[in-house]
């Protein structure tokens, strides 16, 4: 097990830190949809309501079909800690199952299905590597007070770590109220991981003095009126070193370089040539501002169902975000013509697919032989500092 002490914050690297969790056995490699029905049927019989099935809205359809509730990470951990249940099932990714573990009572116990469900986006800001960056970025800064504030969609050291820094938690719907939290108690604000998601909060304020913070090149890059990598298909990290360092000293908000994987692939050809075709488009402000800006609507994932869901009969919606879920929503609301944003070259999120209609049998069937496989949980002091970051978020 990976682990790494930087300037002032301890902490084991989160891609490494659930090594204990086990790989699918070989008997449960091979089932079909109609067997892994039965089994998690009966599974699910003997368990009773001693287990809670949580169901992303980027899973696939096999695994949502099994799931109690449907819906975003957060709104499925709220979910969680709502029940009686003794387990908490969450097909979800790594960080979401902390989440789950943060809320839940002591004597409920969190299982992720797969060990190889890690969001990418989580992993671009590991909290040892956000602390190693404190002090240059405090000092680059002239010595500003930097409120830091990350997304949900980051590990739970990483929220851990705001917390003792004087920050805060947000989700893509409160990220405003989160910001203006944050400049009412500091100078500037860090945000992590998701740069798009914190440019796209920013302009929503009427903030200009934007940098953005490349971690993996050790330099600062301007953002500010420009989008980064928006010509390229990867547009993450990495490249040459800036020759010109901005004064951080003049820095409102400085993001982190994150960004999710799926939601960056979505281009304004995809959004005008939807528009062109009839469609009006709902995107997550997970995707560069080029697209939100164009986009008939933005909003989280909740904020996209609900567009959906309230649409005429008859209307055309393209869906800026994850594949499934643009799926999902044209199963349910078979009235509306849904499409996915960028048709069949809309990508999946690989974590969510780590997370096999098998893996989910396999967990129900170990539970009810009384066995608990690929359990969560967050170190004490990592939970209660975490959940501190929660708190604040919860009295915007």
């Amino acid at each position: 097990m990976v682990e790494l002490q930087s300037v002032g914050f301890e902490s084991e690297l989160s891609l490494f830190k659930y090594d204990t969790l086990e790989q699918l056995p070989e008997s449960h490699r091979d089932l079909d949809e109609a067997a892994r029905s039965r089994r998690i049927a009966a599974a699910r019989e003997e368990l009773g309501d001693r287990v809670v099935v949580l169901g992303h809205n980027y899973q696939r359809r096999e695994i949502v079909e099994h799931a109690d509730f449907i819906g975003d990470s957060y709104e499925l951990s709220k979910r969680a800690a709502e029940s009686d249940a003794d387990y908490v099932v969450f097909a979800g990714v790594t960080f979401m199952a902390e989440s789950a573990d943060i809320i839940t009572d002591d004597d409920q116990t969190v299982i992720l299905p797969s060990m190889e469900a890690s969001c990418p986006m989580a992993g671009m800001a590991e909290a040892v590597q956000v602390d190693s960056a404190w002090e240059t970025l405090v000092e680059e800064s002239g010595g500003k007070d930097i409120v830091p504030v990350t997304y949900m969609n980051s590990y739970a050291d990483l929220k851990a770590f705001c917390a003792s820094h004087g920050g805060l938690i947000c989700t893509s719907s409160n990220a405003a109220d989160a910001f203006e939290w944050a400049f009412e108690r500091g100078d500037a604000v860090l945000f992590l991981p998701d740069k798009h998601l914190g440019r796209n909060t920013a302009d929503d304020l009427d903030i200009d003095e934007v940098v953005e913070w490349d971690p993996w090149a050790g330099d600062v890059a301007e953002s500010a009126g420009a989008e980064s990598g928006e010509g390229g298909e990867g547009g993450g990290g990495g490249g040459d070193a800036a020759p010109d360092i901005p004064d951080l000293g003049d820095a409102e908000v400085i993001l982190w370089d994150g960004y999710c994987q799926v939601h960056e692939r979505f281009r304004v050809d995809h959004v005008e040539a939807a528009q062109a075709d009839g469609a009006k488009v709902v995107a997550h402000p997970e995707c560069r501002p080029s697209v939100v800006a164009a986009a008939d609507e933005v909003g989280s994932t909740s904020h996209i169902c609900d567009v959906v869901a309230n649409a005429d009969p008859g209307e055309t919606w393209a869906i800026g975000t994850e594949v499934h879920l643009a799926r999902h929503l044209a199963r349910w609301h078979p009235e509306v013509d849904v499409r996915p944003l960028c048709g069949d070259a809309c990508m999946d999120c690989n974590a969510m697919r780590q997370v096999d209609p098998n893996y989910l049998t396999w967990v129900l069937e170990e539970l009810a032989a009384g066995r608990e496989p690929n359990v969560v949980e967050v170190a004490p002091e990592e939970k209660e500092l975490a959940a501190v970051a929660l708190d604040r978020m919860l009295e915007l």
